[in-house]
C-alpha cells in the first residue's frame, strides 16, 4: 500500500536482514523499501527508494553505522534512523555517540551480532519503526495508514500505541479529573516518565531548560542496563543544568537532573535533612524496571502538592496510574501532546483516565515546565 511506513534494513548478516525484513513484513502499516549490507550501499539506494526510516546495525565493513550517520548528516538526510545492534550491549558510548550523531533511538540485538531470536524485541522494534517512520511521514505531508485502513491482522497492542491513530478511532473522553484533596503548592519536585521516543525528546527539552531552574528532575526513562549513565553524560554535556546517573543514597538537591538506572526501580525519600532517592530490584510494575509509576507514587508520598509530574511519549501506560496520585495529592500534571509524540501511548492513557491537567507539545515542554516550577503558589 502507497501509504504504508517504508523500511530500509542495513545489516552486514543477510540473515539478519532476512529476519528483520519478515518482522516488518508482518506488521500491518509497515513494508520493507530496500535492504543493504553496509552504510554505503544504504546511502546510495536512499535516493531511489526514499524510506520513511531506516533500521540500522553499527558494526558493518566498508561503511560501519557511525561512519554512516555522519555521512548522513553530511548530506542533510533527515529520514530517522533506529539502531539495532549487538554492539548496544557492551558499547554504550559508542551507542550514544549514534544517539548524539542523529540517531533516534536504540533496540539491542538479544544474543549477539547474528541473533536468531530476534523475534524477542520485535513488538520494541516496530513500535519504534511506526512512531518514528509516522512522524516523518507526516512532516514530509505524505498519510499514514489508520487503524480502520490496516489488515484484519492487526495487533491490537502493536496499532493502540500508534502514532495518529486516535485521528481514527479517537479517544474517548477524558474521565472525570480525581478530587484533590489540597490545592497546589509551590513545586519543589519535577519527575518525568518517558519512553519510546525519550532520547530525542530528553535532548529537546534538557537543552532548552532555564540554568536558574533551582527545581531538582528526576527521570525514568526506559531503558536497558549499562546505557543509563553514558545517556546522563551526553545529556549533561548539552544542558544548562547538571545530569548524571542516579546512585543509591544520591541527594536531590537544586539544580540537579537524576536519571533512573536501567533494571532499577527509583524512589524519593523526603526527609527532614534533605531528600535523597532509593533504588530497588524489586518486581517489574507496569511491565517495566525502572517505573514512572514507582517513582510517581514515591514523589506524590513524600511531595503531596509540590510536586510537578509530567509524563511524555512511550509504548504502553507505565505512569499514567500513578500520575493521578499525583493528581489527588494537589500536585500539578502534565502530558505531552499526541501531534508531538512519536508514541502516543503514556500519554494518551494518562489524558483519557483523566489524571493530566494539561497537554503540551515538545516543542513548548522546556518552556512549560520551567514556568510551573517557577510559579509561586
Amino acid at each position: 500500500m502507497a501509504d504504508e511506513i517504508s523500511v530500509l534494513v542495513v545489516d552486514d548478516s543477510a540473515l539478519m536482514r532476512n529476519l528483520i525484513g519478515r518482522m516488518v513484513e508482518s506488521t500491518p502499516g509497515l513494508v520493507v523499501a530496500e535492504k543493504a549490507m553496509n552504510g554505503n550501499f544504504a546511502l546510495q539506494k536512499i535516493p531511489r527508494v526514499n524510506p520513511d526510516v531506516i533500521v540500522l546495525d553499527l558494526e558493518m565493513p566498508e561503511m560501519n553505522g557511525i561512519e554512516f550517520l555522519k555521512e548522513r548528516k553530511k548530506q542533510g538526510i533527515t529520514i530517522p534512523v533506529v539502531i539495532l545492534s549487538s554492539i548496544a550491549a557492551r558499547g554504550a558510548q559508542i551507542t550514544m555517540e549514534a544517539l548524539s550523531l542523529g540517531a533516534s533511538d536504540f533496540v539491542q540485538k538479544p544474543s549477539g551480532s547474528i541473533s536468531e531470536d530476534i523475534h524477542k524485541v520485535k513488538d520494541t522494534l516496530v513500535g519504534m519503526l511506526l512512531g518514528y517512520g509516522g512522524a516523518y511521514r507526516r512532516s514530509q505531508g505524505r498519510k499514514v495508514l489508520s487503524v480502520s485502513e490496516l489488515p484484519h491482522k492487526t495487533v491490537q497492542s502493536t496499532t493502540a500505541d500508534m502514532p495518529g491513530q486516535s485521528r481514527a478511532a479517537p479517544p474517548s473522553t477524558p474521565a472525570s479529573p480525581p478530587t484533590q484533596f489540597r490545592k497546589p503548592g509551590r513545586t519543589e519536585l519535577i519527575v518525568i516518565g518517558i519512553s519510546t521516543g525519550g532520547p530525542d525528546a530528553l535532548r529537546s527539552v534538557f537543552a532548552e531548560l532555564d540554568k536558574d531552574l533551582s527545581v531538582p528532575i528526576v527521570v525514568v526513562q526506559h531503558m536497558p542496563p549499562g546505557f543509563t549513565n553514558e545517556f546522563a553524560k551526553s545529556l549533561d554535556r548539552i544542558c544548562p543544568l547538571e545530569v548524571k546517573e542516579a546512585e543509591e543514597g544520591d541527594p536531590i538537591k537544586s539544580g540537579r537532573i537524576l536519571i533512573a538506572q536501567g533494571n532499577r526501580h527509583l524512589e524519593v525519600e523526603r526527609k527532614a535533612t534533605g531528600s535523597v532517592v532509593h533504588l530497588s530490584d524489586a518486581p517489574l510494575v507496569s511491565g517495566h524496571r525502572p517505573s514512572a509509576d514507582v517513582l510517581f507514587a514515591s514523589a506524590a508520598l513524600g511531595y503531596q502538592n509540590h510536586v510537578l509530574g509530567v509524563i511524555m511519549t512511550g509504548m504502553g501506560r507505565d505512569g499514567a496510574q500513578q500520575l493521578g496520585t499525583i493528581y489527588k495529592e494537589g500536585g500539578m500534571t502534565v502530558g505531552q501532546d499526541e501531534a508531538s509524540s512519536v508514541v502516543y501511548g503514556m500519554p494518551r492513557v494518562a489524558y483519557e483516565l483523566g489524571h493530566v491537567m494539561e497537554q503540551v507539545s515538545l516543542n513548548k515542554m522546556a518552556r512549560r515546565i520551567c514556568d510551573i516550577a517557577k510559579t509561586q503558589r
